[in-house]
């Protein structure tokens, strides 16, 4: 077991009273130093985005057709599910830090990155699907960039759904590459 001549940086003292202060802040204590209101402010619009993704990814889902519409719509349904659960964490982010999630369907595409392309045919919703990944990968990396060491869970909550963004859009590359394949011998 490695010792340490750093110690530890806090006074735990300070740290108690500090605590009991502004209880009423819930998980927003004195150290946070985050801009809370723009921090709130991307976090709506990340919500709004997966909300976007959703609809698009369930839409997909129902109107996926033609021989290999089976795999792919299950592809879709899993992606939709992910994204709601990104969504779900992200509102409860909100709330965390003193906010409320915005869920008003009014001005949903307004607050959304990601546009709500429908796409002809099951290549085209695909190709649709991806770049909106593309666009959340963006998003969320610029995100992460300003937040910096300024919000920890914020920045690492963020991290994880840009690993699953990530993950989807090379899915999604992946299908369009076999769906072409398979294309080209019929």
């Amino acid at each position: 077991m490695a010792t340490t001549d750093k110690p530890f940086l806090s006074d735990v003292q300070e740290l108690r009273r500090r605590a009991r202060r502004h209880i009423e802040a819930g998980a927003v204590t004195e150290s946070y130093r985050g801009d809370r209101e723009t921090v709130i402010k991307l976090l709506n619009e990340a919500l709004a985005t997966e909300i976007v993704c959703v609809l698009r990814y369930k839409r997909h889902y129902y109107m996926a057709a033609g021989i290999h519409a089976q795999a792919v719509a299950e592809e879709f349904l899993e992606h939709a599910g992910e994204e709601q659960g990104h969504a779900d964490l992200i509102a409860e982010r909100i709330t965390q830090l003193g906010g409320e999630p915005v869920l008003n369907p009014d001005g949903l595409l307004t607050r959304s990155h990601s546009e709500y392309v429908e796409g002809k045919g099951l290549v085209d919703m695909i190709k649709e699907d991806l770049v909106a990944e593309r666009i959340a990968i963006d998003s969320y990396a610029d995100m992460i960039r300003y937040i910096g060491e300024d919000d920890l869970t914020t920045r690492r909550m963020l991290e994880g759904i840009l690993a699953t963004e990530e993950e989807h859009a090379d899915d999604l590359r992946i299908l369009i590459q076999a769906l072409g394949k398979d294309e080209g011998r019929g």
